[in-house]
């Protein structure tokens, strides 16, 4: 039984999920990542059978725009609806606010999972495209 709740765990459970799907530059620090999870402004966990599988981190003022921060699943909980389930909580918990963004990697797969709940790439947006801008260091 998989379960969705607003939660903060533990860095002793984030970060196996974080080495688990290979995001080394978030593991390379333990303090910030659980300082990172620890200053969301929401976080929801997919546990099952009392296991940590599965997570998604917002950052956001609550009121006029969100950031999906963070969404990942274990390899081995993947394709089976875990990160539609966290995405579709913060969508529920941010159903008032106007702009959700979020980065990701450019695979088909990703494309095709966002756009299945309503994600239009920043430049294909109508009446007139957006431009999207990211400094990473």
């Amino acid at each position: 039984m998989l379960s969705i709740e607003a939660e903060r765990p533990g860095i002793d459970e984030v970060l196996p999920l974080y080495e688990a799907v290979g995001w080394s530059a978030c593991t390379r620090d333990p303090d910030a990542l659980a300082a990172a999870v620890a200053g969301s402004h929401e976080v929801f966990v997919a546990r099952r059978a009392g296991a940590v599988v599965g997570l998604v981190r917002t950052v956001s003022d609550g009121v006029t725009i969100v950031y999906v921060q963070d969404l990942l699943v274990r390899p081995d909980a993947q394709r089976h609806g875990v990160g539609g389930r966290l995405l579709d909580a913060v969508l529920r918990r941010y159903a008032t606010i106007r702009q959700t963004v979020l980065l990701t990697d450019d695979e088909a797969g990703q494309r095709a999972f966002y756009e299945s709940r309503g994600f239009v790439e920043a430049h294909d947006v109508e009446p007139g495209a957006l431009r999207s801008f990211v400094l990473l260091r």
